[in-house]
């Protein structure tokens, strides 16, 4: 049976139809030049209709031959120019300027441009015989102004042919030297679809062709969801949206970008790649969805972009930042006076700055504050359009603005004009939360803020507390300032301050990108090994110790042994010269996560040693802050400088990504923000867990051609605790628990009920604190002093008569100080006392005692190593599907106390240590279980995560302990040690039955 309705055909003529409703005219492939690669007479009506003026005057010059002349010289100009910029900019012939399309303009001033931008003419051919060589043609071809600039290759499951197949006929049948198909010469993007799935490429390179997912995603994976409100294909949003006059235009016209990357060779040579830009479906949305809340809320709100890792965040900061600094509203008046991008990325700047001055090619438009704050406040005075900084300048402007009044002769009083701003924030992070961020608002909310302070002041009779109130005015939302914050890992922080209502603007998931192929699955190759030893007791001495802290010493001992190092670098060593090295083309790296910089520095010369042993061509780099000293060799201090042979740190990404380099090994650094396509495989001997875990083994989810996968080999880390960090962010965060702002009254209580300052003491120090610029003198620093030495001293006290309650208090500080950091940013608090306390308790905490627990132990010639066995116990993916769902909790008013251990013989803490690293007990076999649950239930961290968590996320917690704890017991018990490691089903009811009876046994005894 021959029916038509299940044929490719019936695709085609369904998206034409669409099209020839909304003001596309039907362009037939023998109106098509094939050596001009363009429709000629729609080109010339083009002109004579937008710009009869210039015609005629080519017209009286050239006559007849001015269409041909036309098209000679605009094929010649996009030869030199490439198509893109030919649209935007236009062409000369015969000097008089022409132009190719015309774009909406942000406002509607100008009559004129709207007019001609009516004028654009948008074309579709359906089978375009494109070539002199041969009888190919394409599906569909869409132009502007009778230049084609889109193809579409359409394939129909109903008649057995899908996405794929439309991939191969580009890759395999669509010669890349046709001019039609010529890079930056006439089409720009080439769309590959089927009923279900959309995908694109900018670049047709036969087999090289890279094609992109164009899909809107589908529960928060891959693919598109079925259209529930209107019979169709499920990939209509293609033609019923994208491709839509309005909508091509304006992507033409404000996304679309050539980007050029420069890198040097391993033969160092300086080689640029061009890449044409177009935008994926989710960075389209994100910005339009922006752009149209910020005009209906208009200025003062806050949004937050939840988009994971390979979202190309930095196209869409771009884009969304040229947007903004264009917007007007309906009266035509401009929303934002500038936009400030906040960020610490070297590499953005410079990426706005191409990619927006082939929209407006026009210098001035960017600038980058690579100076000093002076700079800053000099680009805020004049209202540069997008202005690139780091959020510590703020703190100092200020002061620059006072200064730049005075060297023009004004009176001055360190304010800005208040305009508005849009604020991008690249990576929002906790730090938006903080002081700096504060500055940021006093400084853009300018003399408004100011004024409406000293209101304030003046109508609760607080004259002399104007700054005051505006410390306390700063911190909540300001109506000249919207935020716009990115993240792929927002912490519950950053969703209460930018989000509305606990969700994002816009989200983009670490599973849809790992789905769509942008990053790569790091949990899919994931060994972890475990280290069993005993050690045992050297000395006759056999002093006394604290429990808990002798416990740390040991472990640290265990840690930095050079059997324990040594033992671990010749599996890495092994790993990576016998599997890692020959990934991606031979050219894999490696990144080894240490726990210390003395065991980064440890592990660097073990490295080398047992490398230049082995007489493998592998070089390392090591990465740690300052200087570092082994107290085994304490004549010698170590850098990283020093330690990688005269490499600066600031140099050191370069090297690494060499083919001289092929293992970093780091300590706190380069775990976040470090984009190296080549990183293959990780090293873990470092605990993590939540947001540091996701994002530090991130780092391994980069794409590259010639990368297939991922590997991390965990020395020290759970898998279950690594699956419930991924699995927060895999799907998008999601608030858990709430704070309370109430329990910032009752700390408040707490803490003055302690006696330590009275509130006599926090007045006299903010009168001083906030006293006018012009009434202040070098006595106010002596005078604030001398009034928190009065606490600091009865805190002194304090501590000789109850350490342990003194450190509960010290916690209150710290807790009130987080509390009230955040909550004055959500709740628009007008309470004086809480924001003087705030005040008083920040400068208090730094001058209060440190806090010590004891001195520190060191027990290397009192103890030694006896047995030592590194075991994998486990390898293979991680799976996050059909995993229970974690939620981000606010921040509580739990102190973090101190508590003095109980002293005890130190030959016990080496039994303790013993007993928790799998060595022999003397215990019968039915006593096995009961033995667990006491041991755990002992365990002061056990005991608080009880006290302070449901039995659901103390079940989380527990269970990673309970491996511990058998894994201990190996050698007692090895027939249920077997099945707890090797069967999952039994693993679940004993960690389910001991979670809850250790849990239900510490709340009987908290009772």
């Amino acid at each position: 049976m021959n029916n038509s309705q299940t044929k490719e055909i019936a695709f085609e003529e369904s998206i034409e139809n669409v099209l020839l409703a909304n003001e596309f005219i039907s362009l037939t492939s023998n109106t098509y030049h094939k050596e001009k690669a363009l429709f000629p007479k729609t080109l010339i009506d083009f002109i004579q209709k937008t710009q009869l003026k210039e015609w005629n005057k080519l017209h009286s010059i050239l006559g007849d031959s001015t269409a041909n002349q036309i098209i000679h010289d605009l094929t010649k100009w996009i030869e030199l120019n490439g198509v893109l910029s030919t649209l935007r900019h236009g062409f000369k012939c015969y000097g008089k300027q022409l132009q190719l399309a015309y774009f909406k303009p942000s406002h509607s001033m100008n009559a004129e441009v709207l007019e001609c931008y009516s004028k654009n003419i948008f074309g579709i051919t359906r089978q375009l015989y494109y070539s002199t060589r041969n009888q190919n043609s394409i599906d569909v071809v869409l132009s502007v102004n009778g230049i084609p600039l889109i193809t579409l290759e359409l394939k129909n499951q109903l008649s057995q042919q899908d996405i794929s197949d439309a991939i191969d006929q580009y890759k395999n049948n669509r010669d890349p030297r046709e001019l039609i198909f010529e890079f930056k010469k006439r089409t720009i993007v080439h769309f590959a679809a089927d009923t279900d799935l959309v995908e694109m490429t900018t670049r047709l390179s036969k087999d090289a062709t890279y094609f992109l997912p164009f899909n809107k995603g589908n529960q928060g994976g891959a693919g598109n969801p079925v259209d529930r409100e209107v019979s169709s294909y499920k990939t209509a949003y293609l033609w019923k949206e994208i491709l839509q006059k309005d909508s091509l235009m304006e992507i033409l016209g404000k996304f679309v970008h050539l980007q050029v990357d420069e890198r040097i060779t391993d033969e160092g040579r300086k080689i640029k790649k061009e890449a044409i830009i177009f935008p994926r479906y989710h960075q389209l949305q994100a910005v339009r969805k922006m752009i149209q809340t910020s005009l209906v809320d208009e200025v003062g709100s806050n949004y937050l972009i939840e988009h994971s890792a390979g979202s190309g965040k930095s196209n869409t900061i771009a884009w969304i930042a040229h947007r903004l600094s264009s917007l007007h509203k309906e009266d035509n008046i401009k929303l934002f006076d500038s936009v400030i991008v906040i960020t610490d990325r070297v590499v953005l700047d410079r990426q706005l700055q191409d990619t927006i001055y082939q929209f407006e090619h026009k210098k001035g438009v960017v600038l980058k504050i690579d100076k000093n704050s002076k700079q800053l406040a000099q680009a805020l005075e004049n209202s540069v359009p997008i202005i690139i900084t780091t959020l510590q300048k703020f703190s100092f402007v200020t002061e620059q603005l006072r200064k730049l009044s005075e060297e023009r002769g004004e009176e001055t009083n360190g304010l800005l004009k208040t305009k508005n701003y849009a604020i991008l924030v690249d990576e929002a992070h906790s730090s938006q939360s903080g002081e700096t961020a504060a500055d940021l608002k006093e400084v853009l909310g300018g003399k408004d803020l100011a004024r409406a302070a000293e209101e304030k002041a003046n109508e609760d009779g607080e004259e002399t507390l104007e700054l005051l109130y505006r410390n306390m005015a700063k911190r909540g939302r300001q109506k000249n300032i919207s935020f716009f914050a990115f993240t792929a890992t927002p912490k519950h922080k950053t969703i209460k301050l930018f989000s509305s209502k606990g969700e994002p603007l816009h989200k983009y998931t670490m599973r849809q990108a790992i789905e769509e192929n942008f990053i790569l699955d790091v949990l899919k190759n994931y060994t972890s090994y475990a280290t069993f030893y005993r050690l045992i007791k050297s000395s006759e001495e056999d002093p006394k110790v604290e429990r808990k802290k002798a416990a740390k010493a040991l472990s640290r001992f265990m840690k930095l042994h050079p059997h324990n190092i040594a033992q671990k670098t010749e599996i890495m060593v092994e790993h990576f010269y016998q599997s890692t090295r020959h990934k991606i083309g031979g050219k894999a790296k490696a990144m080894v996560i240490t726990g210390s910089r003395l065991e980064a520095v440890r592990y660097k010369q073990s490295f080398d040693e047992i490398i230049k042993s082995k007489g493998y061509e592998i070089k390392s780099l090591v990465a740690f802050s300052g200087e570092v000293k082994d107290d085994k060799m304490p004549d010698q201090l170590f850098t990283e400088v020093e330690m990688n042979k005269g490499i600066k740190e600031k140099d050191l990404p370069e090297k690494f990504s060499t083919s001289d380099y092929h293992i970093l090994l780091v300590a706190e650094k380069y775990q976040t923000g470090f984009d190296q396509p080549l990183l293959h495989t990780m090293y873990v001997d470092k605990r993590l867990s939540g947001i540091q875990a996701v994002q530090t083994l991130s780092r391994l989810n980069r794409t590259h051609p010639l990368k297939e996968d991922t590997f991390v080999l965990d020395f020290v880390n759970n898998r279950d605790e690594i699956q419930a960090a991924f699995k927060t962010y895999y799907d998008g965060a999601e608030l858990g628990q709430e704070a309370d702002p109430n329990n910032l009254y009752r700390i408040q209580q707490e803490l003055l009920f302690a006696n330590v300052f009275t509130v006599e003491n926090i007045d006299a120090f903010i009168i001083i604190y906030f006293k006018a610029k012009e009434k202040q003198s070098s006595k106010d620093h002596e005078d604030m002093n001398h009034i928190l030495d009065i606490p600091v001293e009865k805190f002194r006290q304090f501590l000789k008569k109850n350490e342990e309650e003194a450190e509960l208090w010290r916690g209150k500080i710290t807790a009130f100080k987080n509390l009230y950091a955040f909550l004055s940013q959500i709740i628009p608090y007008q309470d004086t006392d809480l924001e003087k306390l705030f005040v008083f308790l920040r400068h208090l905490s730094s001058k209060l005692p440190k806090k010590t627990n004891g001195f520190d132990y060191n027990f290397d010639d009192s103890i030694r190593l006896e047995y030592y066995r590194l075991q994998k116990i486990s390898e293979g993916s991680i799976s996050l599907s059909n995993v229970k769902e974690y939620k981000l909790d606010g921040p509580t008013d739990v102190a973090t106390g101190f508590v003095r251990e109980e002293e005890i013989p130190f030959s016990r803490i080496v039994d303790v240590v013993n007993d928790r690293f799998g060595t022999e007990f003397n215990q019968a076999d039915q006593y096995f279980f009961d033995q667990i649950i006491q041991t755990a239930i002992a365990d002061e961290d056990i005991i608080l995560a009880a006290k302070a968590n449901s039995q659901d996320k103390f079940t989380l917690m527990f269970k990673s302990i309970l491996q511990q704890l058998f894994m201990e017991r190996i050698d007692q018990n090895e027939d249920i040690f077997a099945r707890f490691m090797g069967e999952k089903d039994f693993n679940k009811a004993v960690t389910e039955l001991l979670a809850k009876e250790a849990f239900t046994k510490i709340k009987i005894s908290k009772i």
